[in-house]
Formats: C-alpha cells, sequence, structure tokens
C-alpha cells in the first residue's frame, strides 16, 4: 500500500486531499498539532466525511492514522518511507511544517540517496512552490539536492467545506462537511515523479491560468455574493439565499464574467466562451447549494484580505484592464466590500473586519484605496480603478 504523509488534518486536508488518496487504496498519515484529532484518529483509523447536496452521501475514509507534528523524529521518519506528501496548513502554519519537510527529506537522503518525492501544496498561496522551497534550502546542507529530489506542486483549490458548528465539532471532532465536488487541479509541470493514479487530480500544463481562474472568478463570485448582500440590506444569512435573488445573482454573474472575458483574452487555448460560461454557472450552482449551509458571514469576512492588491477584487480589476476589460461591476463589489459588517452566529465581527471598521474606515476610501487595497494611482491602471470604486462608494455611504 502506497502512503501519503499528508500535513494538516484540518477540513481540506481530510474531506479532500485525505479522502482522494485514501479511497484510491492509499495509506494517509496525518501529521497535525491538534491532539484531540490525532488522538482520534489513531483510536478509530476511519472517519466519515458527509456530502451536503441534493443527495447526501456518507464516505467512510479508512487506512488512516495521524502523527502529532511536535514529534519531529517520527514526523521525519515518516517522509523517509513516504510516495507521496501534501499539505493543507493554511498560510499562516505553512512556514511552521517546514523544519519538519527539511529533516525528513535529509532522512530519505541518507535511506535512499535520490529516490524523488512529490509535496502536493493544497494550500491557498500564490507561488507557494518558491515560497516552501526558499525557506528548506537554508535549513538543509550544502550541495543537498533538493531540486533532484523534490517536485513542489501548487495547486487550486476549488472544493468549497463549510464551517460546522461546535455542537458538530464536540459530537464527533473527525467528522467534516463538504460539497460533492472532487477535482484536484495541480500544476503537471511541478512533479518530479510519476503523477499518483488517484481520482479527481487534474493536472494542467498551464496552472498559471487555473490558478488566476480561481481566484479571479471562483473567490471573486464568492465574495461579490457576500457583499452585494449588505450593501443592499437584504438581511440573508446563507449564500443560497442570496443565490436566490435574481438580482445579486444577475450582478455577481457580470462581474465574474469581467474577469471571464479577460480569461479568454489572456488564455485563448485554455478558456472560450463556452467552457468559460459552463464553468460560472457550475459555480453558481454549487453557490446556491443549501445543503451546505455556507454563510454570507463566512464568504465575506476579512476584509483587508480580500482587498488586498493582488486579491480576489483589486487584483480581478487589475487583470481585466490588462487585457482589455473594463471592471465596472467588479468595482461595485469593491466598493461594497468596505461597508461589510456581517457578524457570525454569535453576532460577532470578524477580528479583522472589527478593526477595520474602528480604525480605517473612518479615514475614508482614499486611506482604504491606498493602505489596504495598496492603490498609489502611480500609473493609469491604478488611476481608473481608484475612480471606478470611489463613483461606487460614495453611491453606498
Amino acid at each position: 500500500m502506497k502512503k501519503l504523509v499528508q500535513f494538516g488534518a484540518g477540513n481540506i486536508g481530510r474531506s479532500f486531499i485525505g479522502q482522494l488518496f485514501s479511497r484510491a487504496g492509499w495509506e494517509v498519515v496525518f501529521v497535525d498539532v491538534d491532539p484531540v484529532i490525532i488522538r482520534a484518529l489513531n483510536e478509530k483509523r476511519e472517519f466519515i466525511v458527509e456530502i451536503r447536496d441534493e443527495r447526501p452521501e456518507k464516505i467512510r475514509i479508512s487506512n488512516v492514522r495521524g502523527i502529532d507534528g511536535n514529534d519531529s523524529d517520527r514526523v521525519a521518519g515518516e517522509i523517509a518511507e513516504a510516495d507521496c506528501l501534501g499539505s493543507a496548513v493554511g498560510k499562516n502554519a505553512l512556514e511552521k511544517i517546514i523544519p519538519n519537510l527539511a529533516q525528513g527529506l535529509m532522512r530519505r537522503y541518507q535511506k535512499f540517496g535520490n529516490r524523488i518525492i512529490d509535496l502536493i501544496i493544497c494550500e491557498n498561496i500564490l507561488d507557494g512552490a518558491q515560497f516552501i522551497r526558499e525557506r528548506l534550502l537554508p535549513l538543509l546542507p550544502n550541495g543537498f539536492p533538493l531540486d533532484q529530489i523534490l517536485g513542489l506542486v501548487e495547486t487550486s483549490i476549488g472544493k468549497m467545506v463549510p464551517i460546522m458548528s461546535a455542537e458538530d465539532r464536540q459530537r464527533d471532532p473527525l467528522l467534516v462537511y463538504a460539497e460533492a465536488y472532487n477535482t484536484l487541479i495541480l500544476d503537471k509541470k511541478g512533479f518530479k515523479g510519476e503523477i499518483p493514479a488517484v481520482a479527481g487530480l487534474a493536472p494542467k500544463e498551464n496552472m498559471k491560468a487555473y490558478v488566476e481562474r480561481k481566484s479571479f472568478i471562483h473567490n471573486l463570485g464568492h465574495a461579490m455574493t457576500a457583499y452585494l448582500e449588505f450593501v443592499r440590506n437584504k438581511g440573508y444569512t446563507y449564500t443560497w439565499e442570496a443565490m436566490a435573488d435574481a438580482d445579486i445573482r444577475k450582478t455577481a454573474k457580470l462581474a465574474m464574467w469581467e474577469s471571464g472575458r479577460a480569461l479568454i483574452e489572456a488564455y485563448p487555448d485554455e478558456f472560450n466562451e463556452q467552457n468559460q460560461e459552463e464553468h460560472i454557472e457550475n459555480l453558481l450552482k454549487r453557490f446556491a447549494n443549501r445543503h451546505l449551509g455556507d454563510t454570507i458571514f463566512r464568504v465575506g469576512r476579512d476584509i483587508q484580505r480580500k482587498l488586498s492588491y493582488d486579491d480576489r477584487l483589486i487584483g480581478a480589476m487589475r487583470f481585466a484592464l490588462a487585457h482589455g476589460v473594463e471592471p465596472v461591476i467588479t468595482a461595485m463589489g469593491a466598493a461594497a466590500a468596505c461597508f461589510f459588517k456581517k457578524t457570525d452566529e454569535a453576532g460577532a465581527l470578524f477580528p479583522g473586519d472589527a478593526e477595520f471598521h474602528a480604525t480605517i474606515f473612518p479615514k475614508g476610501v482614499d486611506y482604504i484605496l491606498s493602505a489596504v487595497c495598496g492603490l498609489t494611482g502611480k500609473d493609469a491602471t491604478e488611476t481608473q480603478i481608484i475612480s471606478l470604486i470611489k463613483s461606487r462608494f460614495y453611491r453606498f455611504a
């Protein structure tokens, strides 16, 4: 039995990566620092992925176990014997797995020489391969053949995993909810070894095109839905409610098509009118899945990150203008984001959003555009984006 060592036993690690490899007959060894999760994995050696869809399904994932990420020696030993590696720890924790990864690679090299292994990077981060490589190198001996033995495979994560209630997590710490979508787009060129024969892996030659599609269509569509719902004072809790609102759905789709047209212009060998329409309609249908229980709060929270220079709103506007599309609808979403104050089930703002409204929003739109969005008006593109957003901002104020 082949073995995947998976850093991160959270929602994506269990419901997506672990699920795909386990169902393909692999053993999945999760590395995590949550003692409750690790203990439960080792006691049960299985967990349930509950598919939330029109046709609900409970999938039993077996051949799993867990290792405490603080046990560096054991982690290194597992890496040395693994057939593939994966990570889904989140951007903020990614750097923390690097020392264990370095130790494991050194032990592997001592034991097997130049035997190749690939790391599938399932993180919401741009240039994840470069990020990991730059942090690995200083921890390895001079002359260590990192680029010969480690493939760094970037991915585009499109699977939606909603927030679970505290009661659900307490009932079964390993239970995870997810949608039926199970396609993992990954960089074909990142592999050093053979691509695993695992159903659901979808290697692409032009990974950049699909990373930008994820950010500027999928992520953008989610953000537009949340921010339009809030500024129009609809009072909805769930994304499916917003998708049932014809006006919100239509406007979100128009914004997604601004990016869609730009992507066709940028990558004509990958995208066309037909496959973009199919992709956008599929996303809107998935956003409307009431069984997921996905909330406006979740898809809209963390305003400062989502308004940053390269992210789903400002990044999409810059991309659109670079390819001859004027993003007037996306500008509406960026302006609306500044006013977003949706709260969680306990009535609390996301901490970063509370900070935004307490210390940044009162300084005005020009400050927001400069300090949060990184727009200084240094060129014609930035000047145009600033103008488009400000014209919408004052309509909402």
